[in-house]
């Protein structure tokens, strides 16, 4: 068995490998040659942690395993990440674990490739202005893929405790942006591409304040009774996820299905974009939403990528069980 520490993941996966993967396996899930199992995710009842369980079998890149961990709310007091997680990966013949990855820096550079698969293919070409809703861990590597898909020239910014921002102003100023922070309504009627990265239980962005060809990269919901959007604006917007049954039941449609503002047919799998099966974008002037659920299958993906690269640069430890 390898094992891969998280230092190690950090030098083997780079944004482009981590898009690629991530790309890839979403275009996988749309042709049925993989599929995720259902989610375990409940709250423990110590330290306001949720825990659970990601897992899926790629076919087609012959991926095998599971994602366990969850997000520990309390862990910034302590100097660590809230967000906590380890890969196993399984040899798909066998059945014999092949490989113990970290998951906490593939969790997020995963979760930014998400939503920059999402810009790419569907955020109009001309987008300049980049919308940040969450000034969190994961906001400065969702800012940077981000940027890799359209020319940006600003971002702008909120999150519920100001004093985060500068930080995230910092990462953009280092990439050669401006930045300002602004309020939610003013960051709505300004940015071509919003992405919101928070853990909200509310919306945060209303359909009203939202300008005509956004495009919004929805990556905060991922547990039933979380929210960042307003169901109207999920209703009035063409919508896309990564998974349609996670995004039903624990994504950022959760809340337009229950109140019958939109059906599971109103909801297309961003792969079915990739493989050129629907045309994504049809209009500039349209609204278009991608509710990145965060999947097993993407942690698989490029924690397969990275037990590979780090085997083949004698990074991993080999171990006997």
């Amino acid at each position: 068995m390898l094992i891969v520490t998280e230092e190690v993941c950090k030098k083997v996966i780079d944004r482009q490998s981590a898009f690629n993967s991530v790309e890839a396996v979403f275009g996988a899930m749309a042709k049925g040659d993989a599929y995720n199992f259902p989610v375990i995710r409940e709250a423990i009842g110590y330290q306001d942690a949720l825990y659970g369980f990601k897992s899926g079998f790629d076919k087609a890149g012959l991926t095998l395993g599971l994602k366990s961990g969850g997000y520990w709310p309390n862990n910034l007091k302590q100097g660590l990440t809230n967000h906590q997680s380890t890969i196993f990966l399984f040899n798909p013949d066998t059945g014999q674990l092949d490989a113990l990855v970290g998951g906490n820096y593939l969790t997020a550079v995963r979760t930014a490739a998400s939503s920059s698969v999402s810009i790419a293919h569907l955020a109009r070409k001309d987008a300049k202005v980049l919308g940040m809703v969450g000034a969190g861990h994961q906001s400065a590597f969702q800012l940077r893929a981000a940027i890799e898909q359209r020319d940006f020239e600003k971002v702008v910014a909120w999150n519920f405790h100001p004093d985060m921002l500068p930080a995230l102003g910092k990462v953009a100023n280092e990439c050669g942006l401006d930045f300002v922070a602004m309020e939610r309504e003013q960051l709505g009627a300004t940015a071509d591409v919003i992405i919101t990265i928070t853990s909200a239980h509310e919306a945060l962005l209303m359909k009203d304040w939202i300008k005509p060809g956004t495009h919004i990269a929805a990556m905060g919901t991922d547990t039933k009774g979380k929210q960042e959007l307003d169901p109207e604006l999920v209703q009035a917007a063409t919508m896309f996820t990564d998974e349609i049954a996670q995004s039903i039941t624990i994504g950022e449609t959760q809340h337009a299905i229950a109140q019958n503002l939109i059906a599971k047919k109103d909801i297309t799998p961003i792969g079915d974009v990739i493989n050129g099966a629907h045309q994504g974008r049809s209009t500039e002037s349209e609204i278009t939403i991608f509710d990145g659920t965060g999947v097993g299958l993407q942690d698989l993906a490029v924690a397969s990528v990275a037990a590979k690269l780090a085997k083949e640069k004698n990074l991993g430890v080999e171990v006997e069980l």
